[in-house]
């Protein structure tokens, strides 16, 4: 063991040069070694703890599982949130200690990425005390003796446990390690090395506060993990921007005031973070929020009869689930959920029950709940309607995605529900779930696949209004419509495909949907763009425009706001990777900065798919803004697009628009 001491002003000069920052499966064998400290139980090397002295006790302690990821290797990101945490002088009653490792570079003179090491930061400055060689932070061996080695040599009246890294949500976890192919830690890994270090006690919990200063985990399922363990939860529905937490902030008002508890510390770190992001123009999509764990039960409760509600409605009528689907889709949801960016199939727990409280009277108890746990929270303008905990929601419409979070995930009744939405059947144990209710069968749900409507015709009206009439069974049977827009170029045989919008006059119970075209389109600069509509609200659109920023492939977040009917561009991200991590990386745009935007192409005549390919070059500039643009000169094919609650899909025919100087002619086609 070594033990190596920094002062402020040198770790402050390693980190000058730093770039600014805008964050599968290999584990060990963990299988009954982190279960309980037994004497099988792996423990840090004795020689190496003895070495530390007498613990070390104080009121507060930080235990920070820094897993650099790329976040560090390409930005410095960790380095920065460390230069922040030293600008605070810590007082004699807190220690901070830290474990970094997880990243292939790490962008100062200190951290060794061929190495674990621990760090203690207190009122003598920052000191290295031990290094043990690489492991995979995203493994549950790694995080508990991490934990076990913390609270052995520095324990303290009031602890605060925090991951720093990317975060996926519900299923994929967090502390994703570059070195190890990504693999991050999932609940179940968390709970088990959480669980050996500090037995589960939703009476009297261990730990007063547990932080992810990450993407995506404030989610219904992380806070009913970590109930067992923590009175506190604070953590991001929505993907957190590049610069997180201001560790300078809320490290200060903990200096400043050691004998504050959890909620404070939590609603401290809320506000700096906050503040933190509006210095630098990132607020407006953000969210956190503060959990009350110990009132956590009467949410699990409401948020169990409330699923028990959907399921009883849908074994009355199947057509609950395209209710509840379009329920879904006008609900706040987070990373993304696109077919461009990926699906991390989680929606606001209580915009959802909001949008269904008339069919399913118990959605009130579930906002009833949240009001009382969820104590403090902030967010941007782009998420007004976020009440602190997310939930699942099968937007993909992919089973494999649900089969994903039923291992997982809180909502016996939500899952039996998806698993009925999704394949026709129950899940397991859902017979005798379902007598239980008193719910004798369950009928055949009606599907776009026996629908008959792929390829159903359109008309025109006197007005030139192409429309589609599909009957009372829309209602029934469609989670969602919108459509799909195509310039045609039949002398070059090349199809572009522009996008998804949702500009529709919908009459669902005569199933009826007229389109509401006005031959223009969104545009960077004037520029035409491929965009995705990301999310339909009351009062804003949100969408996702898939460009290369500097030759790096991005998805800028543009928001129409139906009030003031403007558009602006709120960042850059670059969505969920194969292994479900979210990008932490809102990039702001920045002058001089090149965008090279993206179209999807296709042959007219073939039968290829569409594939991406790079369109126009422009460069940032400081009017660099989002509009709309007249189409230019030419044809355009518009089909509308129909989805249900199982994933299913299907396409009307095409109705044409001729653009010629501003003028738009409408043809329809009939076989």
């Amino acid at each position: 063991m070594r033990r190596v001491w920094f002062s402020f002003l040198g770790i402050l000069a390693m980190c000058l040069s730093l770039a600014a920052c805008g964050g599968e499966e290999t584990s060990g064998d963990v299988s009954g070694n982190v279960a309980s400290p037994s004497s099988d139980s792996p423990v840090p090397d004795t020689d190496m703890a003895s070495g530390l002295g007498e613990p070390t006790e104080g009121i507060w302690a930080v235990y920070w599982y820094l897993c650099g990821s790329d976040l560090e290797s390409n930005n410095g990101c960790a380095t920065i949130d460390l230069m922040e945490m030293m600008e605070v002088q810590l007082p004699e009653e807190v220690n901070v200690v830290i474990q970094t490792g997880g990243a292939a570079v790490w962008q100062n003179e200190y951290m060794d990425p061929s190495k674990l090491q621990r760090w203690l930061y207190n009122s003598e400055g920052l000191q290295l005390l031990e290094e043990q060689d690489a492991a995979n932070m995203g493994d549950a061996q790694t995080l508990y003796e991490f934990l076990e080695f913390a609270n052995t040599n520095f324990p303290a009246e009031r602890i605060a446990v925090t991951f720093w890294n990317h975060g996926g949500g519900s299923v994929s976890g967090a502390a994703f390690d570059e070195l190890y192919g990504l693999d991050s830690l999932d609940l179940a890994e968390m709970y088990q090395a959480f669980n050996a270090v500090w037995p589960a006690d939703k009476d009297n919990p261990s730990l007063e506060l547990v932080g992810f200063d990450t993407c995506l985990m404030a989610t219904v399922d992380v806070a009913a993990v970590f109930q067992d363990f923590a009175r506190y939860l604070v953590a991001s529905e929505e993907e957190e921007p590049g610069n997180g937490w201001y560790y300078t902030g809320w490290l200060g008002e903990l200096a400043a005031n050691p004998d504050m508890e959890g909620d404070d510390l939590g609603i401290a770190i809320c506000n700096s973070f906050y503040e933190g992001c509006e210095a630098v123009g990132t607020q407006e999509q953000t969210t956190l929020s503060v959990t009350d764990l110990t009132r956590l039960a009467p949410l699990l409760e409401a948020y169990e009869s409330f699923g028990q509600e959907a399921l009883v409605a849908a074994s009355q009528d199947p057509g609950f689930f395209a209710e509840l689907g379009r329920a879904a889709a006008q609900s706040e949801n987070y990373g993304g959920n696109t077919r461009e960016q990926g699906y991390t199939n989680m929606v606001d727990m209580g915009h959802l029950a909001r949008q269904t409280a008339w069919m399913l009277p118990s959605a009130q108890a579930v906002c009833d709940a949240l009001a009382d746990c969820v104590i403090f929270r902030v967010g941007g303008v782009y998420r007004a309607e976020a009440t602190g905990l997310s939930c699942f929601y099968p937007y993909s419409g992919d089973v494999d995605d649900f089969n994903g979070y039923a291992e997982l995930g809180e909502g016996l009744a939500f899952k039996h529900l998806y698993a009925y939405g999704l394949t026709g059947e129950l899940a397991e144990g859902g017979s005798e779930y379902l007598a239980e209710l008193e719910v004798q069968e369950l009928p055949e749900i009606m599907t776009l696949a026996d629908m008959g409507w792929d390829g159903a015709s359109l008309d025109v009206d006197g007005e030139g209004t192409a429309f589609l009439t599909l009957g009372a069974d829309a209602d029934a049977v469609l989670a969602g419509i919108g459509f799909s827009l195509f310039y045609v170029d039949e002398a070059n045989d090349q199809m572009l495909l522009l996008g998804t919008d949702n500009d529709i006059v919908a009459d669902w119970e005569n199933g009826v949907f007229y389109d509401n075209f006005r031959g223009v389109w969104g545009a960077l600069d004037g520029h035409l763009v491929y965009m995705e509509l990301s999310f339909e609200g009351d009062d804003y659109n949100l969408y996702s425009v898939p460009v290369l920023l500097d030759g790096e492939a991005y998805h800028l977040q543009v928001a129409y706001d139906f009030t003031g009917e403007e558009w602006s561009i709120l960042g850059a991200s670059q969505g969920l990777d194969e292994s479900g991590m979210a990008g932490k990386e809102l990039r702001l745009l920045e002058e001089g900065d090149v965008i090279t935007t993206i179209w999807k192409a296709a042959s007219y005549s073939g039968d290829d798919d569409f594939e991406m390919y790079t369109a126009e070059e422009l460069t940032v500039t400081a009017s660099t803004a989002f509009g709309e643009a007249p189409l230019f000169d030419g044809s355009y094919s518009m089909v509308f697009e129909m989805w249900d609650a199982s994933g299913n899909y299907a396409y009307s025919d095409a109705v044409t628009f001729d653009c010629a100087d501003g003028e738009i002619t409408t043809t329809v086609y009939v076989d």
